[in-house]
């Protein structure tokens, strides 16, 4: 019968890890569970790849699809983008300056759409 327990000299599991260090820093239990529930996202987007071993194409990859095939809003973005930040500096020890600065899909989209100032094609007064 197999035993649900891990081996007793394996490292945890990366979720795990997520959330013994979400703890360790006092965050909130919503906090723990969104951003275990985005890293899990992030490595099914990616068919089961160990985020250690991806970077910066595969994280830009997930959060476009978000933005745009699944549309979810600027907020859901800065949540995922969190959590993903989150995993690759606090738990994996990995630090991603490029990404605190990206900013969100549909703002590209709308500079690109309406030029430098997307409220003028808009209507609305600058």
């Amino acid at each position: 019968m197999k035993s649900s327990q891990p081996a007793p000299n394996s490292p945890p599991k990366l979720l795990d890890q997520v959330r013994a260090r979400v703890r360790a820093l006092h965050y909130s239990i919503r906090t723990e569970e969104a951003y275990t529930d985005w890293a899990r996202r992030f490595i099914l987007f990616h068919h089961k790849r160990h985020p250690k071993g991806m970077g910066a194409a595969e994280i830009e990859a997930f959060l476009s699809y978000l933005a745009v095939e699944r549309k979810v809003s600027s907020s859901t973005q800065n949540q995922a983008k969190a959590a993903l930040l989150f995993l690759y500096k606090q738990v994996l020890d990995v630090d991603l300056p490029w990404l605190a600065g990206r900013h969100h899909q549909r703002q590209a989209f709308a500079t690109l759409a309406y030029g430098a100032d997307p409220r003028r094609s808009a209507g609305v007064a600058a």
